[in-house]
């Protein structure tokens, strides 16, 4: 199970990631944003999977109505992955936010 100190943590192991709120909500910022609390247990990142992430796991991930126009977004609920996951999660959003591309 991840948390959102978890996604501290593993964002802040990524160069010259930030943080600062957005919408209310702490978020992450490569060269744009690479991810952000959407609500409570909820993390939205950057992927270019995310047809096949939410086809085989619909119950981790998922978009709602207001992420239709973004492909590249997707919501995972932090209780139903582990920081594994999380961190794979986040390097790949972090490329796609425009940070060095490359594993930390």
């Amino acid at each position: 199970m991840a948390t959102v100190e978890d996604v501290r943590r593993i964002a802040f192991a990524l160069p010259g990631v930030t943080e600062r709120p957005s919408w209310g909500q702490p978020a992450w910022f490569a060269r744009t944003l690479m991810a952000r609390i959407w609500e409570p247990g909820v993390l939205t990142v950057k992927t270019q999977e995310r047809e096949a992430l939410a086809g085989t796991e619909p119950d981790v991930y998922f978009w709602t109505p207001h992420h239709e126009r973004s492909p590249q977004l997707v919501l995972v609920r932090l209780d139903r992955i582990d920081e594994r996951l999380l961190a794979e999660l986040l390097q790949d959003s972090y490329v796609i936010a425009g940070g060095r591309s490359g594993r930390s």
